[in-house]
């Protein structure tokens, strides 16, 4: 807001302009001396007066309060329309250089709300770049903006330092940050569908990578619960938006606004099938462990496509290794290895970082597939080579799985004594802070979401007295 003596230069000017006494301007809600000693520039007005006052001035709050035509917000909030659109279906870069200038522009029109939107995006364009420490700050930026606001309107950052604290190997923290959420959601009876299930859906990878499946398993039930309550209307954005350019050209700015609020909904939903493929990811899984071997291929078929058209590589990755292990398990080699070997082969990217749990779970897979061949060299090789990936990662209970199947193989070869050293060096990563760890699990919601469709068979899960760490 401006001083208080630009404030009433301008409420002066356009009464003049309009033809209005002090006293047609105040009444019925002020009196002829407030306006006049405004207009002096002598009291600072609060927002509900200059609210009152611009609507009798047939102005906006926001050009009465800093001067800046209200048309220059709305064309600020239709180009992150615009940019959530190419990041929701095209290229992160491309998208990435849209919000960069958004940004720029919403900081000099010290539009808070702009610069949240932006940050958000330019977060997101660096989780599917894989620019992790860049996306951890630009989600941080945007969490301090959001500081007084209601929780529900944090879900949205939070849930982006997770996802990339997630990625980064930090699975631990990554846990406490969407459980804390959670729980405060749920406590506060904050009964918010799609903050919930950003936050359910984002807690299932790090509960899968620290071997909480019966967890995981809950949480996506409870996601796939709450979809339906969230809605996907995307067959409409493309109307709004063009709705929206229309009120533009036609002057009528509020409405231009209301069209460009559901036209941003929609593409902030569109990121969510994300987060529905990894609930799609998940009951394949839970099914997979379960024998149902044909249902598990079509819900991680199910995650593959929506991954793949959203072009989230990494996780597209983790699906597919995830996919191959139930092809193996249904006696379908060829098809396996074809899948895992496209992870490894030429331009299939780094396999280092994050893309090292992948590749690391495709040598292992590729491993069992020799084994069970009666290929034991190359089995020991492909198992060799994920140990390796898998250090640099940090993956606890990958790590001492793989030490399980390479000392088996080890000692069925009579090779006892490297067994026992594999076997030791499993259990030590097995023990390694953070793999066994969780603290009680999150609260229920305070609301009861809709059924899904399919309850997946899980195993009681006994939680740890341990609580997760305090947030650094």
């Amino acid at each position: 807001m401006d001083e208080p003596v630009d404030i009433g230069r301008r409420v002066q000017r356009l009464r003049a302009q309009r033809g209005l006494t002090q006293r047609q301007l105040a009444e019925p809600a002020y009196t002829p001396a407030y306006v006049s000693t405004l207009e002096a520039g002598k009291v600072r007005p609060s927002e509900t007066a200059l609210r009152f006052l611009a609507e009798r001035l047939g102005t906006s709050y926001e050009e009465l309060a800093t001067g800046r035509p209200a048309r220059l917000a709305t064309e600020l909030r239709l180009g992150l329309t615009d940019a959530q659109r190419t990041l929701a279906t095209g290229s992160a870069e491309e998208a990435a250089d849209h919000f960069r200038r958004l940004l720029a522009d919403a900081e000099e029109l010290e539009l808070s709300d702009e610069r949240v939107e932006a940050l958000l995006g330019l977060g997101d364009c660096a989780l599917e770049a894989g620019r992790l420490p860049q996306a951890i700050a630009r989600f941080e930026q945007a969490e301090a903006l959001l500081t007084d606001q209601p929780l529900t309107r944090r879900a949205r950052p939070i849930r982006g330092r997770a996802v990339a604290h997630l990625l980064a190997g930090e699975l631990r923290y990554a846990c406490y940050l969407l459980e804390s959420a959670i729980d405060a959601l749920n406590a506060e009876g904050l009964a918010d569908p799609e903050a919930l299930l950003l936050l359910y859906a984002a807690v299932i990878g790090p509960y899968i990578d620290m071997g909480a499946h019966a967890r995981a398993a809950h949480a996506a039930e409870l996601a796939l619960a709450l979809a339906p309550q969230v809605g996907d209307p995307a067959l409409v954005a493309g109307l709004h938006r063009q709705v929206a350019r229309t009120f533009l050209a036609e002057g009528r700015v509020a409405d231009a606004d209301a069209s460009l609020a559901k036209a941003q909904a929609v593409y902030r939903q569109l990121r969510l099938r994300t987060d529905l493929a990894h609930c799609h990811w998940m009951r394949g899984y839970v099914q997979a462990q379960h024998g149902q071997l044909e249902s598990a291929e079509r819900e991680l078929r199910t995650a593959r496509e929506m991954l793949t058209a959203k072009r989230a590589a990494l996780y597209t990755a983790q699906v597919e290794v995830e996919l191959a292990d139930v092809l193996r398990r249904l006696g379908r080699y060829s098809e396996a290895t074809e899948l895992v070997s496209a992870l490894l082969g030429p331009g299939a990217g780094p396999v280092a970082g994050p893309g090292g749990v992948h590749a690391g779970g495709a040598h292992r897979l590729l491993g069992l597939i020799a084994e069970e061949r009666g290929l034991t060299e190359e089995a020991e090789e492909h198992y060799v080579r994920a140990l390796a990936l898998l250090e640099r990662s940090g993956a606890g209970g990958d790590l001492a799985d793989l030490c399980r199947l390479l000392g088996d193989l080890l000692r069925r070869t009579g090779r006892t004594e490297a067994a026992l050293d594999a076997y030791r060096t499993g259990l030590g990563h097995r023990a390694a802070p953070g793999t066994t760890t969780l603290g009680p699990a999150p609260a229920a919601p305070a609301f009861r979401p809709r059924s899904a469709p399919y309850a997946p068979p899980v195993a009681p899960y006994a939680p740890s007295t341990k609580t997760l760490p305090p947030p650094r």
